[in-house]
């Protein structure tokens, strides 16, 4: 997100869960160091921070060797998660199969963490750019719980439903607590995925968001992008594309989900 929307929204989601009786800790690199919980300044320090990395588990201990500043993935921040014995984090949407993953074998990292690392990880569903169906098929493969919160239907990042499925539901955070306690007891490894949609005066209409990202997705073959730059591509792409109404669904998501987040971290301790 670019400043200071990105820094008022970090200031704002950790707000949220304070209100709700958690304690935040954002998670990222910097100067070399991995911080799970930033100070204030810090906070404005990475918000206006230039050529930072996007740091994933293969290059998280680089970032750290190397005395960079990085913003963790999903992958990186389980694992930061997990380290500092933190159970729940929030996130906009996961990464997942990209379309044409079958022969570009494009596959985000995060679905193997999720597959090996304890933490519940809220979002809004994949990124709505990916192959959603085949994110669920590699999710269901690695053992992944997907979770719909109060819903039947695969949220799609800025819309409500991917018309897809989800495979399970479960209606409040005490009974997301509950299903985390229950994998504990049978020693299930892994972690879980809680999807959370996003309400309707935000969400997009489908079939609208689907026409952004067939002409971002034209757009990044043209100029040639591939590999980690392909996502935050596409993510600028569809930003001047939605006229800027891309941006604003995501703040109202990832605030949603920080708020589910904290409901059930507090749940799981009562």
């Amino acid at each position: 997100m670019p400043y200071p929307r990105n820094l008022a929204m970090a200031e704002r989601v950790e707000a949220i869960v304070r209100e709700e009786g958690a304690v935040p800790a954002t998670v990222a690199v910097l100067d070399g160091r991995l911080r799970i919980g930033l100070e204030p300044a810090e906070l404005t320090a990475l918000a206006t921070a230039k050529d930072v990395l996007k740091v994933s588990r293969a290059d998280l201990a680089y970032a750290l060797a190397t005395g960079r500043t990085g913003a963790t993935t999903v992958a990186a921040t389980m694992i930061a998660s997990a380290l500092a014995g933190i159970g729940v984090f929030a996130t906009g949407g996961i990464g997942g199969v990209h379309r044409g993953a079958e022969t570009s074998f494009d596959i985000s990292a995060d679905l193997e963490e999720l597959a090996r690392t304890p933490v519940i990880v809220v979002c809004a569903g994949a990124k709505a750019i990916l192959d959603l169906q085949k994110t669920l098929e590699v999710l269901e493969t690695k053992g992944v719980p997907v979770v719909g919160y109060g819903t039947d239907d695969l949220p799609a990042f800025w819309s409500r439903s991917s018309g897809l499925p989800v495979p399970l539901r479960l209606d409040s955070a005490a009974e997301i607590a509950g299903f985390q306690a229950a994998r504990d007891s049978l020693g299930i490894d892994g972690g879980m995925l809680v999807t959370n949609p996003l309400d309707e005066a935000s969400a997009i209409d489908r079939d609208e968001v689907d026409g952004w990202i067939a002409q971002a997705l034209a757009d990044a073959e043209a100029e040639g992008i591939t590999g980690k730059a392909v996502t935050p591509f596409l993510l600028a792409r569809i930003f001047t594309l939605s006229g800027g109404r891309s941006l604003e669904a995501n703040i109202a998501l990832v605030e949603a989900n920080a708020r589910l987040a904290a409901r059930i971290a507090v749940a799981r301790q009562g």
